[in-house]
């Protein structure tokens, strides 16, 4: 599976990239929180399974201790608000100092701190349920189970028909909600609709594709040969929704101290 390398420079290259584009609400508080959990957190079990085997203390408390904490979901329910805690308090420590800017003048909240350490754990299995076991891990087995390998896959008109409807109201109604002369006013409004859009449209695609999969019998190829569903999926809750955990996580356009002008582009 992925090391450290690969994890944060993965969770801090994003956060750099969020940082530029939030103008200042996504701060180096929230880069560090978040990219020390794309790394280290999940891995918190396997770290104790190396620390007390070397301690001579045996591998029972670690592994027992890796089994649960080593997962995108058991790590922030089990962990996440505790460690919140303990992150609030070092960011008010290192802001008070004067160790680590914050570009908004204030500290990570317990609220945002859990954000991040939920999208870093989710973050983390981005990399490692690509690159682990030699390719054969449960979730990219399943991502390519959703595929048609078995022979050339025939195309069905009804799928053409739904696929092609489904990306025509995709790109049509982003098209339509971004029309020219909006008012200033609604830009904020319209991008809810277009996530909106966005979301619905993803959703009957997957219904389509699990229809085709797992109710039809026999099984017919949902979109030719392609993995749509698991690709989708895993996007779904490995990509898209770390990065949406992290944009909830963003100060507040008040708590900002104009950042663009202390920072040269």
């Amino acid at each position: 599976m992925p090391g450290p390398g690969p994890h944060m420079i993965y969770a801090l290259g994003s956060g750099q990239a969020l940082m530029h584009a939030s103008n200042g609400r996504f701060g180096p508080h929230h880069c560090v929180t978040y990219g020390i959990n794309a790394f280290f957190g999940p891995d918190i079990g396997s770290f104790s399974e190396w620390l007390t085997s070397s301690l001579g203390l045996g591998r029972v408390f670690g592994s027992s201790v890796e089994s649960w904490i080593h997962d995108p979901f058991y790590y922030p329910l089990i962990l996440g608000f505790p460690l919140s805690l303990l992150y609030s308090w070092v960011s008010r420590f290192l802001l008070h100092k004067g160790v680590l800017d914050s570009f908004s003048g204030v500290p990570l909240t317990v609220r945002q701190c859990f954000l991040l350490v939920f999208a870093g754990s989710l973050s983390h299995f981005f990399l490692d349920h690509l690159f682990e076991e030699n390719g054969h891990s449960t979730m990219y087995t399943w991502i390519l189970s959703t595929g048609w390998w078995k022979t050339r896959a025939p195309i069905n008109p009804d799928a053409v028909v739904v696929i092609g409807l489904l990306c025509s109201t995709l790109i049509g109604g982003f098209i339509y909600i971004y029309r020219v002369k909006l008012l200033k006013s609604a830009r904020k409004q319209n991008r809810n609709r277009s996530l909106v859009l966005i979301l619905v449209v993803a959703i009957v695609y997957c219904v389509w594709c699990g229809t085709q999969i797992y109710l039809v019998s026999p099984r017919r190829p949902a979109v030719g040969e392609e993995a749509d569903l698991g690709v989708l999926v895993f996007l779904g809750v490995f990509f898209f929704l770390p990065l949406w955990l992290c944009i909830l996580s963003m100060n507040s356009t008040r708590d900002v101290i104009d950042y663009a002008d202390q920072v040269p582009l």
